[in-house]
């Protein structure tokens, strides 16, 4: 492992990578209703801006996970990141000059959403390459803090920015890209590859030799990351309608609101990552309780209306979520050897992006069909992904004796 000159600051500069990926659409949702009179287009269209950003971001992970363990995480990182930020800036170029400013828009989010590609999946590549052990585990649940924290500020952000102009968080995106960017090339040191990197074919069929032994709990591990984002966001989708509709609450206030349980889900995802260490066991039981306690809350939702009871059973399910992701992102990241790690956690990004795309469609339908269906659903959802990870991941009991041990090394599969 390189030696980190200042380690504190070393995380610093990963944490902020996918802070800066979940400004992405978060910190638009409040600016939405806004933007949709100002540029007089219909909800679909206004949709498609949350949506072309994700859908980009999930087809071009895979390749640029690949082009990761390629080269190099920075490689990677530091361009994707200025792709993000300029991105931004022709929206907001558009937004306040051009004449066709939507399709403009649309163009400028779609740089974003590639640029995405690059940020969280491989800091999460990059953080399994330069920590190892318990270590790495802590470092993994301050990632999934910090995207968390993502989540709990930027609605508010978003907020505060539209009072200034609509279209202000869109110039916010090149500062805060620009701060990461000068934190990754002073703070991060990579090891330098010692020998050439794998030809094409050579490196498609490593990945087919990983897929083949440790196909079944990824599968479990990827469609666990994917329901707690999708859930997350449904829901988030769910909260945000009828706070507006319900209570008439907006603006800054509403996005308070809905930092509430995304606050719960961020301090357990830092508490769980300073505690798992390599305890594999541990992981899995944390997995299946997380996921076991979301089905309880969201079963339970289907009998409160009320505003504080409702948040009092909800935030339990945000709580079970801090459990499961920094347990699942341990496990991936530790799956496979450096060489081919950037391409499975990209994967892993990209499933989850996935889940955040179709997570407010699907809930807009089921919120139209029936509340308790919606609830129903979502507990069964919950449910169905603890069974998985119940039955496909199986560690061994004996703790691993060499600290850069992987942990496929450690895990059996059935």
């Amino acid at each position: 492992m390189p030696k980190q000159k200042n380690k504190g600051m070393t995380i610093f500069a990963i944490g902020s990578i996918p802070l800066i990926l979940v400004l992405g659409n978060s910190m638009l949702i409040p600016v939405l209703p806004k933007m949709k009179t100002e540029l007089d287009v219909s909800q679909f269209k206004i949709s498609l801006i949350i949506s072309v950003f994700s859908i980009a971001a999930a087809i071009s992970i895979p390749i640029l996970g690949y082009l990761s363990d390629r080269f190099s995480r920075k490689a990677v990182i530091i361009p994707a990141l200025i792709l993000y930020g300029s991105g931004g800036l022709l929206a907001g170029a558009a937004a306040a000059w051009f004449s066709n400013a939507y399709t403009w828009i649309l163009a400028g989010r779609i740089m974003q959403g590639l640029g995405a590609a690059g940020t969280a999946p491989i800091a999460m590549a990059l953080t399994g390459d330069l920590f190892k052990g318990g270590e790495q585990s802590k470092v993994l649940g301050l990632v999934e803090a910090s995207n968390g924290f993502g989540k709990v500020i930027s609605p508010i952000i978003g907020s505060l920015l539209a009072l200034i102009f609509w279209y202000a968080a869109f110039f916010a995106f090149p500062v805060f890209c620009l701060i990461s960017v000068f934190l990754t090339i002073f703070f991060v040191k990579e090891k330098k590859a010692e020998k050439e990197p794998p030809p094409v074919g050579k490196y498609i069929k490593g990945l087919a030799s990983v897929f083949k032994t440790e196909g079944r709990w990824l599968f479990a591990a990827y469609f666990t990351g994917a329901t707690c984002l999708f859930t997350l966001f449904g829901i988030l989708f769910y909260i945000s309608d009828i706070l507006e509709k319900d209570y008439g609450i907006d603006g800054v206030l509403k996005g308070g609101i809905l930092a509430i349980p995304l606050l719960f889900m961020t301090t357990t995802s830092y508490f769980t990552g300073s505690k798992i260490g390599k305890k594999m066991p541990l992981m899995k039981k944390l997995i299946v309780l997380g996921l076991l306690l979301m089905t309880i809350s969201f079963s339970t939702l289907t009998l409160f209306k009320s505003l504080v009871p409702f948040f009092a059973i909800l935030v339990i399910s945000s709580i079970g979520t801090g459990l499961v992701l920094p347990c699942i992102n341990s496990f991936i990241t530790g799956s496979v050897p450096m060489d081919r790690r950037g391409f499975v956690t990209s994967l892993y990004g990209s499933v989850r992006f996935l889940g955040v795309a179709i997570g407010p469609p699907i809930y807009s339908t089921l919120m139209e069909w029936s509340r308790t269906g919606m609830f129903l659903t979502t507990a069964g959802l919950t449910l169905f992904a603890g069974l998985l990870s119940l039955t496909l991941i199986h560690v061994k009991k004996k703790e691993p004796s060499e600290e850069n041990d992987t942990l496929f090394e450690k895990l059996q599969f059935t």
